[in-house]
């Protein structure tokens, strides 16, 4: 007798989970492939970070070379041939990096 009330409890409550499972597996695909397209392209906000990162690296680059090239600069006025050398190779790379930094116009005063 217990059993007979057991079997309509358990088969209603297994209805809903196969009913669940069903919706799981027929949303499955599209949840997949919304998620490989989101993967797949780059939004707005994310190239500007991207692209602004990249500036700012630049920009940090070129503040290193500068100050190598000062310091170069000086040793090759004092006469150090390997410091000459440096300093050719420190300007090439700052003429490669300007045009990659845009210029941005000081602020009026």
């Amino acid at each position: 007798m217990r059993g007979l009330i057991l079997v309509p409890i358990a088969a209603l409550s297994l209805s809903g989970c196969l009913a669940k499972t069903a919706l799981d597996v027929a949303t499955a695909p599209v949840r997949v492939a919304s998620k490989a397209v989101d993967l797949a392209t780059t939004s707005q906000s994310e190239a500007d970070q991207k692209r602004g990162r990249e500036i700012r690296q630049r920009e940090e680059r070129l503040g290193q070379l500068q100050r190598e090239r000062d310091k170069n600069e000086k040793e090759c006025f004092e006469g150090d041939n390997r410091a000459c050398a440096m300093l050719s190779q420190i300007n090439a790379e700052i003429k490669f990096l300007m045009p990659q930094i845009p210029y941005e116009p000081e602020a009026p005063r």
